[in-house]
Order: structure tokens, then C-alpha cells, then sequence
């Protein structure tokens, strides 16, 4: 099983303030945002299947708990309430399809794959992708 633990700094943000468009965050806001979440701070503690992952900005501080293949409470980057489940796609990506809770929007889903010494983080709006890689800190 990888080993997603560990703290993890952002080497680079591919697509971010794109994303939030898509989700309908105004302009002033999502160059907050993007300021913000350039300098992230990743913390995942796992224990088999079961994860915790907490992402800092200066902005905002967002914390998930989950298991592997069970249904959990998230928030989209944009504050909208879904229902996530996560499951392995492959042996060292996890992937995780969100549905909304109430009203409409664009489809949303977030992966986390360990390629080498980095941690890939995709999320995706409909058709806009965001790719934000991370090194151990």
C-alpha cells in the first residue's frame, strides 16, 4: 500500500484560478484565492485505508477524513456542500467523485496520485482540470 503521509509544500499550481471560474467565484475573489493557495500546505495521516488530510492557506484551512470505499461530508474548493467517495483508481492514485448535496453545478472530482518523491493533486470542474503537485516538506 503507498504511503501518502506526511507534509507536503506546493511545488507548482497548474490551472487553479481557471477552476474556480468554472465554479462561479468572482474575480476578486479567486485572485485571493489563487494568492493564497500558491503557497499551500499539505498534512495527510494515514492508517491503512483510513485518511486525514489538511490543506493550509493563509486564506482557509480545509480538513477531510475519510475511508477508502465509503461515502463522506465535503466541501468543493468553492464552499458547496457534496457528498464524496474516494476509491483507488490504481495502485498509488486514490480518486474521489463528489456529488452535490443541493442545487446545480458543474460535475466535481479530485484524484491524489504518488508519482516518485511528489504527490499529484488533480481537481476537476466539468471539462477544467487543476494540477497542483507537491513535495514532502
Amino acid at each position: 500500500m503507498p504511503n501518502f503521509e506526511g507534509t507536503w509544500k506546493m511545488k507548482s499550481s497548474h490551472n487553479f484560478e481557471e477552476l474556480l471560474k468554472v465554479l462561479g467565484v468572482n474575480a476578486m475573489l479567486r485572485k485571493v484565492a489563487s494568492t493564497a493557495a500558491s503557497k499551500a500546505n499539505v498534512e495527510i495521516r494515514q492508517n491503512g485505508e483510513h485518511f486525514y488530510i489538511k490543506t493550509s492557506t493563509t486564506v482557509r484551512t480545509t480538513e477531510i477524513n475519510f475511508l477508502i470505499g465509503e461515502e463522506f461530508n465535503e466541501e468543493t474548493v468553492d464552499g458547496r456542500k457534496v457528498k464524496s467517495l474516494a476509491t483507488w483508481e490504481t495502485e498509488n492514485k486514490i480518486y474521489c467523485k463528489q456529488t452535490l448535496l443541493s442545487g446545480n453545478g458543474p460535475k466535481t472530482f479530485w484524484s491524489r496520485e504518488l508519482k516518485g518523491d511528489e504527490l499529484v493533486l488533480i481537481f476537476g470542474a466539468d471539462d477544467v482540470i487543476c494540477t497542483r503537485i507537491y513535495i514532502r516538506a
